[in-house]
């Protein structure tokens, strides 16, 4: 295995529904590095993530290439021992009244139901990140009994449990409310000093930082800007990529925006 790149890409083209969603994709994404993909609603993000998860292929065509832990054909399990993505369709597949230790001991599995062959071990490595995060006073709750930030948690502990290398989180702040909202910040920033590979797909900018490595903007399934934040967040890049007219401010720790 390639010991740098997990995901390489070259000149990718891809299609959903008849319509071209990637377009002339050129991107190599590090092992340990944090990564967030920026663009708004439509511009192509989890079309990305579809790619790496095997839900969309690319193109075949000369000189294009699409590889994941140096394979260009990579067995499904093997992907999914090795890279784990929290979606707002994953609870879609949770099977009703399980419950939050249950649900975390699950992604040992590949499964969304109670199993009744778990063992101590894995009740061991749920309770690690129940612990970790904070969910000491909801692991015996019913998941759909929960707000919508418990449910957040519960499921990014559940992608954490069988230690990925690669976190994918995909729209993760969607209806959190702002405590909620701070504790996936803090918890975010958590993962990053641990050295886990994150991609972090958004359109806000309230999640962008300088503790991130780089940041990508999507638009129209291209990538119109690639690089440390530091370096591209600016008032001039954020409105082009947006199509909006404001003003960026810079603070300690990321950008505030002035209306």
């Amino acid at each position: 295995m390639n010991s740098t790149y997990w995901l390489e890409a070259r000149n990718v083209d891809s299609y959903k529904d008849g319509y071209q969603v990637i377009k002339n994709l050129n991107i190599k994404f590090k092992i340990k590095e944090s990564i967030i993909i920026l663009g708004p609603n439509g511009s192509g993000k989890s079309s990305i993530v579809d790619l790496i998860n095997r839900n969309l292929y690319p193109v075949v065509k000369d000189k294009s290439s699409f590889k994941l832990f140096n394979k260009e054909l990579i067995d499904i399990w093997e992907l999914r021992e090795k890279i784990s993505t929290v979606n707002n369709e994953i609870k879609k597949r949770i099977y009703p009244n399980i419950k939050v230790i249950d649900l975390i001991i699950s992604g040992l599995y590949g499964c969304y139901n109670k199993l009744n062959n778990s063992n101590k071990n894995d009740k061991n490595l749920a309770n690690e990140l129940i612990n970790s995060m904070s969910l000491q006073n909801i692991a015996e709750k019913e998941f759909f009994s929960l707000s919508d930030g418990e449910k957040q948690f519960t499921l990014i502990a559940r992608a954490l449990i069988k230690k990925p290398i690669v976190l994918i989180l995909d729209e993760p702040a969607i209806n959190l409310d702002l405590k909620s909202q701070i504790f996936l910040y803090d918890k975010i920033q958590k993962l990053i000093n641990n050295n886990i590979s994150i991609l972090f797909i958004t359109h806000n900018i309230d999640f962008i930082n300088k503790n991130f490595n780089r940041v990508i903007f999507l638009k129209n399934g291209s990538i119109v800007e690639d690089g440390n934040p530091s370096q591209i967040i600016n008032s001039k890049n954020i409105n082009n990529l947006f199509d909006v007219n404001i003003t960026l401010k810079e603070n300690q720790n990321g950008w505030d925006i002035l209306r």
